[in-house]
């Protein structure tokens, strides 16, 4: 027995020396160690714990809008805060004014090297081979669209393509000051206001206060646009199937040309000359008080009010008969694409979801671009919304809740060039080279020729 008990004295000595001699190799083998460096076994790893993820090789995107100083700074404050929570991801920005910013993509379009995230608004369809489809990303869950509805996402999607998702959701109207009415003694508009009472407000104030009754006016989207659905809504300037026109009497466009002509004529509306010289919405005639009124997007409402630095309302656009349909619709502001030539669209998405979803993104925001399509974005910007937001949000209430016919919202390929067209013809009968049926049928038939 004590030979037993000696024995495996020296067995476990042994054992010991091996355990030391094997710990020596490791330390040699992995590096040697600072002599006063402590050394601690590190603990075992849990089974359910995830593997430890590699830092994300660095990321550039490049991203570009067209809008006012107000939308720069919101979108910029947002990127900044999306790089902060992802260092590995740069986004390189630019922004410009409507017209720059589609000479500056044509441009980029033509060399191959569009953005990475490009802001598209209806015509859009100009550039489909350069929009990446969103359908893999909604469907794998990199763009989070929970918080919406098919019912939105259709306004951005093409033929089963989802082409981008909207950065809002707007409506046209008329934005005044009350203050200036107030001033020349005229009652402020109200919903259901005509054409013709716009016409005699314009006047008035040029007579009274020797300014513009309304600053510049979108012309196409007033006369063409809404203006043949106020006819009767079963009429669309452009048919539902985008294949052609909603309407088949030119004569239908002929009033809003005339008093465009007549306006102009008399003072009460600025001449091609001076609407030119406007380039922003700093630089409104409403902004500036050389006017009353203004044609605004429902969502550039709170900038334009920002940048007047004084209280101004919104109301309909006015309708040609009172009781007759307001030509009035709730449509996407304008929403984000990603561009096929970009090297990193899954990146690309991962932002684009934060920025439309992302609540406290959204809070920055402010329904700039148009009321959230996300059910809770609306819900956490409730708490903080403005006085100028609140009259937004009350508006495009109203004008969702008008009876409208079937349309389309997504313009057809040819539509830029039916909207200069439209702008040039126009002009004409201002100043006074054509009548306006002659315009009216001039345009029409060119439009109509346009999906032959």
């Amino acid at each position: 027995m004590k030979f037993k008990r000696i024995m495996i004295l020296i067995l476990a000595t042994l054992a010991m020396l091996a355990m030391v001699a094997c710990k020596g190799k490791e330390a040699d083998e992995t590096g040697k160690k600072d002599d006063n460096a402590v050394t601690t076994k590190a603990p075992e790893k849990d089974k359910d714990e995830p593997d430890v993820t590699e830092v994300p090789e660095p990321v550039t995107l490049r991203m570009a809008w067209w809008g006012s100083q107000a939308r720069h700074d919101k979108t910029i404050a947002v990127i900044e805060m999306y790089e902060a929570q992802n260092p590995h991801v740069d986004i390189q920005y630019e922004f410009l004014d409507f017209d720059g910013y589609f000479q500056k993509l044509n441009t980029l379009v033509a060399s191959d090297d569009c953005w990475d995230i490009m802001q598209m608004g209806g015509n859009f369809p100009a550039y489909l081979s350069k929009i990446l489809p969103l359908n893999d990303f909604i469907e794998d869950g990199t763009i989070d669209t929970s918080n919406t509805t098919d019912a939105f996402l259709k306004t951005t999607r093409y033929e089963g393509v989802q082409v981008g998702v909207s950065n809002g959701v707007n409506t046209y109207g008329i934005a005044y000051d009350p203050a200036l009415f107030a001033e020349a003694g005229i009652p402020e508009p109200q919903e259901g206001w005509t054409w013709d009472e716009f016409a005699d407000i314009c006047n008035t104030f040029n007579e009274k206060l020797d300014i513009y009754g309304s600053s510049k006016i979108d012309d196409f989207a007033a006369g063409c646009g809404s203006g043949i659905p106020q006819y009767g809504i079963e009429y669309n300037f452009y048919a539902v199937t985008n294949d052609g026109l909603g309407f088949d009497d030119y004569k239908l466009l002929v009033d809003f040309i005339q008093m465009k002509a007549d306006l102009t004529a008399s003072g009460g509306y600025p001449d091609p000359g001076a609407i030119a010289e406007i380039k922003d919405i700093e630089g409104d005639f409403l902004v500036t008080g050389e006017a009353a009124m203004t044609w605004v997007a429902s969502n550039q409402f709170i900038a334009l009010s920002q940048a007047a630095g004084r209280e101004l309302k919104l109301v309909p656009m006015p309708r040609r008969t009172k009781d007759g349909p307001a030509g009035s619709a709730i449509q996407s502001s304008q929403m984000f694409s990603i561009s096929t030539d970009s090297k990193n669209p899954v990146e690309a998405a991962k932002f684009l979801s934060f920025f439309w979803s992302n609540e406290e993104a959204n809070k920055i925001l402010a329904n700039e671009r148009g009321m959230s399509i996300f059910t809770n974005v609306i819900k956490a910007l409730e708490p903080d919304l403005t006085p100028e937001q609140i009259k937004v949000n009350q508006f495009v209430n109203l004008i969702g809740s008008y009876e409208v016919g079937e349309t389309n919202p997504i313009s057809p390929a040819p539509s830029q060039e039916i909207q200069d067209y439209y702008k040039l013809i126009l002009e004409k009968v201002i100043y006074g080279e054509m009548t306006a049926d002659d315009a009216a049928k001039d345009f029409y038939d060119f439009a109509k020729a346009k999906f032959d």
